[in-house]
């Protein structure tokens, strides 16, 4: 049976700015095998082009076509909801040229969607007007629901405080993209063109790589070098299908079994 890779990347390929050992070779063989894969992450910040320079430090060589965004999924899913429609955007960078890529327009009054992506440039005004822009009737949309890491110096607040800020202001719940949400692990799996037998999903967190991947029936790979422990699992109804170290493991013949 033909099988396919949805992979996470900060925790599974990258820490950081650090490649995980072994994660090279893995692209390389995957490659070299022509299995193909798609570099997954909730990030909407970030283009696909910045996913392939960043890894490319690295020494893993990928294109543009093998990098798969929440903000990618969040424009595809509004260009399917109302074709050609208008967004107000909390967000930056990937995010706002996914948008214009599904024809979407930007704009400060009236619009049909308030999308929350990463960014840190947007303003409590801003966060004001998309308050009151969802109380006159936009639907709210963030590009996913992760949480800030609640470590000191950390630049990165977390989508899900912006939004759960935003949530109480207005009484409205966002409808969420990213993983684990079905659209866009669903998304993901036909831009490959495969089948949900054919999938497997390689991540670090449970809640979000594994869950999806269990939830849509894709074969599921825990790697332990990012934020997940061992010693968790307990803690959860639900079992990836295989537990690793990191890629550095995993063969292609080992995919071929799962």
């Amino acid at each position: 049976m033909k099988k396919g890779l949805l992979i996470d990347m900060d925790g599974v390929i990258y820490s950081g700015d650090t490649m995980i050992e072994g994660a090279d070779t893995f692209i390389a063989a995957l490659q070299k095998n022509q299995i193909p894969f798609l570099f997954m992450t909730n990030n909407s910040q970030r283009s696909p082009l910045d996913t392939v320079n960043k890894v490319a430090k690295m020494g893993i060589n990928i294109k543009e076509e093998n990098v798969y965004t929440s903000a990618m999924a969040t424009a595809w899913f509004l260009s399917f909801m109302k074709p050609s429609g208008t967004v107000y955007v909390l967000g930056e960078g990937g995010l706002i040229t996914s948008l214009h890529q599904q024809g979407y327009v930007m704009v400060n009054q009236n619009p049909d969607y308030v999308v929350v992506g990463e960014g840190r440039n947007f303003t409590l005004e801003m966060v004001n007007n998309a308050v009151d822009m969802i109380l006159d009737g936009a639907k709210f949309i963030a590009t996913n629901l992760d949480p800030s890491p609640k470590k000191e110096g950390w630049n990165n607040l977390g989508i899900k405080a912006i939004v759960a800020m935003i949530e109480e202001a207005t009484g409205k719940k966002a409808f969420s993209v990213g993983k684990p949400s079905p659209v866009m692990m669903r998304a993901a799996r036909k831009t490959l063109g495969l089948t949900a037998q054919e999938t497997i999903i390689i991540g670090d967190t449970m809640d979000t790589d594994i869950l999806g991947g269990i939830q849509l029936g894709y074969k599921t790979i825990l790697t332990l070098s990012g934020v997940s422990k061992k010693e968790d699992l307990r803690y959860y109804a639900f079992q990836p299908n295989r537990i690793i170290k990191s890629v550095k493991e995993l063969s292609i013949e080992d995919l071929s079994k799962i």
